[in-house]
């Protein structure tokens, strides 16, 4: 029986913040090799008969996901969800969509697996669990007692697996401690496999509020370029509910199979410390970062130069806005500072001052009262929307590369040290028909400057006005 790989690919990264944000959140970061998260996880299928891929995305996120599966060649089908509820939803619009009734291997896209044979050899161990109608989650055997986990308790053996006694949520540190040392439980992954059918009679049988609002979302599904969209106002009435929850928690098909793979879901900068190459002194370092009589710690940098002198068991992560101190065993209260920029009325919990689009990224280098400049960079074949502007004018002066440009009734080619002047009002375009990145500089001036202040008339990526 062939795989159908269902990723899981929503949520906001912020306990990763400020490198991973709601616009830009952690599974389409490289945070473990030279892979995006997602990237990581497609390409760790290689040696599974996986025959087709679902990834499940929301409407923010769908270039990130196109561009980087198109990347490493496993676009698949890639479906919206208009708002988030959750994984047992998800995983039913996947189940609805696929055919021939394949075994669905769901798994999230922000894991990391670091032996990546044995994770093939465990979820082939499972199929003959799945195939015989068992819906089989994959559990970790415990090295510490983790509060952020939730627990399954195993029962009997079943083949290469146990039948599941009960989950647990996130316990206290006490009951976790009671947990692993009784030997019985093991950590949640959320890795899943089953048959599509399988999931679906269940889901029906206990949750059947959440199967037919997903059925008739999927029956007024469209195609909109890459991406598979779900009638919006069917799918906003389904409940918000975890597949553990929906279904795992009631079936009395249950199993769990013990994964031994080196899995950890990053879920903050002290585990992904854990799991990272260190020097001699316990310190993880990305970028240009000097250290001095400093020990286990974590010092990332985008950019510009971090020193530190005489620190242990600190993270300190520095992105091209913001720079972010804790100690290790504080990290979970980012959240704290993310929830304080929300309700602050700031920016830096959703946006990086790099941001990325369909057609490349810009980085907003400079902005002051009626005034901005950013550097834009073109990818090779992209053109940004034919639009104009109500309250802006916009000079562009070429880096590198060549940019063919629609500016009124001309076009024309500029070229490097080039430039042209938009005024306000004036319908424009910027397209890059060259083999390399165009670069260039963006001077904006006028009364108001933001990015809603967009009057798209032609868009190759299905774009409307903001």
């Amino acid at each position: 029986m062939s795989i159908c790989a269902v990723i899981m690919a929503g949520g906001s990264g912020t306990r990763l913040w400020p490198l991973s944000r709601a616009s830009h959140p952690k599974q389409f970061l490289s945070l473990h090799d030279n892979n995006t998260m997602l990237q990581s996880t497609v390409k760790r299928l290689a040696g599974l008969d996986v025959q087709s891929y679902v990834t499940i995305c929301n409407e923010e996120h769908r270039f990130f996901v196109a561009e980087q599966l198109r990347e490493i060649d496993k676009l698949g089908s890639i479906i919206l969800e208009p708002v988030g509820r959750n994984t047992a939803p998800a995983i039913a619009l996947a189940a609805f969509l696929v055919d021939h009734d394949p075994l669905l291997l769901v798994l999230a896209a922000d894991h990391v697996i670091q032996d990546e044979a044995a994770f093939t050899k465990t979820v082939n161990a499972a199929i003959p669990l799945a195939e015989s109608g068992k819906l089989v989650t994959f559990g970790i055997e415990p090295n510490e007692p983790h509060t952020a986990y939730g627990y399954i308790k195993r029962g009997e053996r079943k083949d290469a697996g146990f039948t599941v006694d009960k989950f647990v949520e996130k316990p206290s540190v006490e009951l976790a401690q009671d947990y692993v040392s009784s030997g019985d439980y093991c950590w949640n992954s959320g890795i899943f496999l089953f048959k599509a059918s399988k999931y679906l009679e269940e889901l029906k049988n206990f949750r059947p509020d959440i199967y037919e609002a997903c059925k008739s979302s999927m029956a007024n599904m469209q195609t909109d370029l890459d991406f598979l969209r779900v009638d919006k106002e069917k799918f906003e009435s389904c409940p918000n509910q975890s597949a553990d929850y929906a279904v795992m928690e009631k079936t009395r098909d249950a199993v769990v199979v013990l994964l031994d793979a080196g899995w950890c879901d990053i879920g903050s900068w002290s585990s992904l410390w854990e799991i990272s190459d260190k020097d001699i002194n316990g310190n993880v370092l990305h970028g240009d970062v000097i250290l001095h009589n400093s020990n286990n710690s974590y010092v990332r940098t985008d950019g510009r130069l971090v020193t530190a002198i005489g620190i242990d068991d600190l993270v300190i992560v520095s992105t091209k806005d913001a720079l972010m101190v804790s100690h290790k065993d504080s990290v979970h209260d980012i959240r704290l500072i993310v929830d304080h920029l929300k309700t602050s009325s700031r920016n830096e919990w959703k946006l990086n001052r790099e941001v990325y689009r369909p057609w490349g990224k810009y980085d907003l280098i400079d902005a002051g009262e009626n005034y901005q400049v950013k550097r834009i960079t073109v990818k090779p074949g992209a053109k940004l929307s034919v639009q104009m502007h109500n309250h802006r004018a916009e000079h562009w002066i070429v880096v590198s590369g060549e940019a063919r440009v629609t500016n009124g009734d001309k076009i024309f080619l500029l070229s490097e040290n080039q430039s042209t002047y938009i005024p306000v009002g004036v319908l424009h375009a910027l397209e890059n028909r060259g083999k390399v990145e165009l670069e260039l500089i963006e001077v904006q001036s006028g009364s108001y400057l933001g990015e809603d202040d967009i009057v798209r008339f032609e868009d190759l990526y299905g774009r409307s006005s903001k």
